[in-house]
């Protein structure tokens, strides 16, 4: 694709991320039986894989602190099956998106982004990508904004399975992740890091004197050269592991596709789903 994860992030990302924060991807859920809180999100997002445990969760999902996940995965398939929640989750987001896009939600502009997002998804590849293959295994939605909602999902997805590759490589755990994104200033504020993603300060400073004593982090908690240096090795390896799309698409259809989602986000986000700031929060 032409452009980095900020392109990504300000064309597609919301059109994904409303199923975290729509009062009615909420209601569906627990209409489902699901607890509020984190529950909703940690099912939501690994029920395409089936009833899977907390280690398969946490590995997949990389920056959440099991401990964590362990609190709501397995309960959560006591109370839903993988099956009701991958309901619930495309029923309210349908309902989000009627009530976000307005007029739009069946615009011309709508399928045609619904279209060629799917086409793209032709590019992606499973290997090595298990959350991306688990949603590429679940049936299209029939309804063009539920279909581009779907393959944004496989998008975003298919990225993130990629960026863990690379973190991985870089022998980064998931915490040490987001305390080295949190470094570089576009990413989480440590506040908010540990408390969205579940990490105590103690589990915290252990991972900065880690970084530390590898010559990653100086001794004010800043990156140094080599801290920087594998960011930006991070970064490189992401967008080349998330060309796939974009190639098979091509770039003019590529263009096309970013300035119709590009449209649409705007109207989601105007729409005042999202907290403030939500986005500049960023990924590990």
């Amino acid at each position: 694709m032409a452009g980095d994860e900020q392109r990504f992030k300000a064309a597609f990302d919301s059109l994904h991320a409303l199923v975290y924060f729509a009062p009615e991807v909420d209601a569906a859920f627990a209409g489902a039986g699901l607890r509020p809180g984190r529950m909703p999100y940690f099912a939501g997002r690994s029920a395409a894989m089936g009833a899977v445990g907390p280690e398969v969760v946490a590995a997949t999902f990389y920056n959440f602190n099991p401990e964590v996940v362990a609190r709501t995965i397995p309960r959560a398939w006591t109370l839903a099956t993988p099956e009701q929640v991958l309901e619930a989750r495309l029923a309210g987001v349908g309902k989000a998106l009627t009530r976000l896009l307005g007029d739009h939600v069946k615009s011309d502009e709508a399928a045609e982004a619904a279209e060629l997002a799917r086409e793209a998804t032709a590019g992606c590849r499973a290997e090595g990508r298990p959350l991306y293959a688990a949603h590429a295994g679940l049936a299209w939605p029939g309804e063009p904004h539920l279909v581009l909602w779907h393959a944004v999902t496989l998008l975003r997805e298919h990225r993130g399975d990629g960026h863990i590759a690379a973190l991985v490589l870089e022998g980064l755990s998931g915490l040490e992740a987001l305390v080295t994104h949190g470094a570089t200033g576009r990413g989480f504020v440590t506040a908010a890091a540990k408390l969205t993603r579940g990490w105590s300060d103690e589990q915290w400073s252990a991972a900065e004197s880690a970084l530390k004593d590898r010559g990653l982090l100086d001794a004010e908690g800043a990156l140094t050269d080599a801290g920087l240096a594998q960011r930006d090795r991070v970064e490189t390896a992401t967008e080349t592991a998330a060309r796939g799309p974009w190639d098979h698409l091509g770039p003019e259809k590529t263009a096309r596709l970013e300035e119709l989602c590009r449209g649409l986000s705007v109207r989601v986000v105007e729409a005042g789903v999202f907290p403030a700031d939500v986005f500049a929060l960023g990924r590990p």
